[in-house]
């Protein structure tokens, strides 16, 4: 009897770990759709079928189709690595350059490794409000980086005739994914060649 109490622990850990694998397994194989095929046509029930589970079992871990969409935005932010770019923006010998070479070196994740993502999350939010306001808010939360950067700096910093606000959406022109997309996909470049470029430019645009 001693050890029933650490077999239902161990119980609960193993029901907790195979629904996280669950999850994970079902967010994988609707990316894959969504990706593949496009919103439009991907069902929850072609996800379920994707992920070898049941049609109620994505509806419990997710919701709806546009739940299952919000979930991959939301872990887009998470393998680029805020936590690095924040401390690098952070760190004592940060100067404007550095900063921008930050915060392209964290775009340049971003778009490498959910960049297919984001242009769902684009594609679905001309017809699902919810995933309309999910994009405006990942791009809200990058101009508040960037405002926070550069408002920081010393007046003269920036390139003559510049302020803040445009500075920020000099960047945004700049730092895109289809920016990202066009250099890797249609022009062969590699991820480290368009985070440089990124860096250069930038530094190039915005500082005097």
């Amino acid at each position: 009897m001693r050890g029933e109490p650490s077999r239902r622990r161990y119980d609960s850990l193993r029901r907790t770990t195979q629904a996280q694998q669950t999850r994970a397994e079902i967010a994988d194989a609707a990316r894959r759709l969504f990706v593949g095929q496009g919103w439009a046509r991907t069902t929850v029930r072609a996800v379920a079928q994707e992920a070898g589970v049941s049609v109620p079992t994505v509806y419990a871990a997710y919701g709806n189709k546009t739940g299952l969409a919000r979930a991959l935005a939301d872990a887009a932010d998470l393998t680029a690595d805020a936590s690095r770019m924040l401390a690098e923006l952070e760190a004592p010998t940060a100067d404007p350059r550095r900063q921008l070479a930050a915060m392209a070196g964290y775009d340049r994740r971003l778009f490498e490794r959910a960049g297919d993502v984001i242009m769902l999350i684009r594609e679905a939010a001309r017809t699902e409000p919810e995933l309309a306001s999910a994009y405006r808010d990942g791009r809200e939360r990058g101009d508040e980086t960037r405002v926070r950067v550069f408002s920081s700096w010393p007046a003269d910093i920036l390139r003559e005739g510049l302020d803040v606000r445009t500075a920020v959406d000099v960047y945004a022109a700049l730092c895109t994914v289809d920016v990202y997309a066009t250099l890797t996909t249609e022009r062969g470049w590699s991820p480290e060649q368009v985070e440089r470029w990124w860096s250069e430019a930038l530094a190039r645009e915005l500082l005097g």
